[in-house]
């Protein structure tokens, strides 16, 4: 066991520094020709020149919110992975995304809302009421919020979320180019005081986990078995979906819905390090972090000087995986 808990020390120890190394990428690089000294210089000797300024007004937040939006994301599908018992699952099946989207359009459409501060909270709002919206639904009936009724309700009304939005869109062509940007996620542009409004709601998130880890590691043993061990089942599911309305609510809220990071982080972090929470989770969030402040960076060269909203690149790395995870579960089953 001391061996097994050295490994995964060890394990939590280089994926921490990997993903320093990316935020150091992050601020770094980029079109503008800047490098490791320049980053230094801004930091601790600022002088107010274009290089310090692009540094330190627009890559700082940008590698600051994908670090904690790629974190968020991959501890909201591993929660949901749990709960649903579904390898498949991540934060889409509440109908975070399609929500989120959906009142953006209605804002801009019906409010003429235009700044990102706004989409952020409009986004938030819509995430949260999309979640709770299916969250209901699921419960409704005998069978109650069971994995199979969460997931028809959520695909049901996320599908019904993304058909309402497309035709707004359709009727007013003249938002269709401010929100197409938002809605492919994208972490450019964005400033600090956008992650200032989301952060409190993240950190809430977070320490429900890690204050939840126990209960976590009984549900996935199954429900009939942690009911036996004496775990509140309904406040637990309650506990989880709260979690991810929070964390995965507010990623969307800040850049969008930024695919595949919930999907199949968690599969590598429990292929890596096991299904103990305590582990799990930690890792999770730091694989997701990685993912997305690799995924942005590279998203900054590809078309150069123009940028592929990160939330393209997550899908172009994320797809191939999710193709392999599915045929592997496939021949399994």
């Amino acid at each position: 066991m001391m061996t097994s808990n050295f490994l995964k020390v060890t394990l939590l120890f280089l994926s921490s520094i990997t993903m320093l190394i990316g935020i150091v990428l992050s601020i770094t690089y980029g079109y503008a020709n800047t490098n490791l000294h320049t980053t230094w210089e801004a930091f601790f000797h600022y002088n107010e020149s274009n290089e310090h300024l692009i540094i330190l007004e627009h890559r700082l937040p940008r590698a600051l919110i994908a670090t904690f939006v790629g974190a968020s994301l991959a501890v909201a599908g591993a929660l949901l992975q749990t709960m649903t018992r579904n390898p498949l699952a991540s934060p889409g099946i509440l109908g975070i995304n399609a929500g989120a989207g959906l009142f953006i359009v209605l804002a801009m459409s019906i409010l003429q809302m235009t700044s990102l501060f706004s989409f952020t909270l409009v986004a938030f709002l819509g995430a949260t009421v999309s979640a709770l919206s299916i969250l209901a639904i699921s419960s409704i009936g005998d069978g109650g919020m069971t994995p199979i009724n969460l997931t028809l309700a959520g695909t049901a009304l996320g599908a019904m979320f993304y058909s309402l939005t497309q035709g707004l869109l359709a009727i007013n062509e003249a938002q269709l180019d401010q929100v197409l940007f938002w809605l492919a996620g994208s972490v450019q542009g964005r400033d600090l005081h956008l992650l200032w409004v989301v952060l409190p709601f993240l950190f809430v998130g977070w320490l429900i986990t890690a204050i939840m880890t126990k209960q976590l590691n009984l549900l996935s043993l199954g429900e009939d078995v942690a009911k036996g061990l004496g775990l509140n089942i309904l406040r637990t599911k309650f506990l989880i979906v709260l979690i991810v309305v929070l964390l995965a609510g507010g990623s969307v809220a800040i850049a969008g819905p930024i695919s595949f990071i919930g999907l199949i982080i968690p599969h590598i972090a429990r292929k890596l390090i096991g299904t103990e929470h305590q582990w799990y989770i930690p890792l999770a969030a730091l694989l997701g972090a990685i993912l997305l402040l690799f995924a942005d960076i590279g998203a900054r060269y590809i078309i150069m000087p123009q940028e592929v909203p990160v939330g393209v690149m997550t899908a172009f790395i994320g797809t191939p995986i999710f193709v392999y995870i599915a045929r592997k579960g496939f021949k399994k089953g």
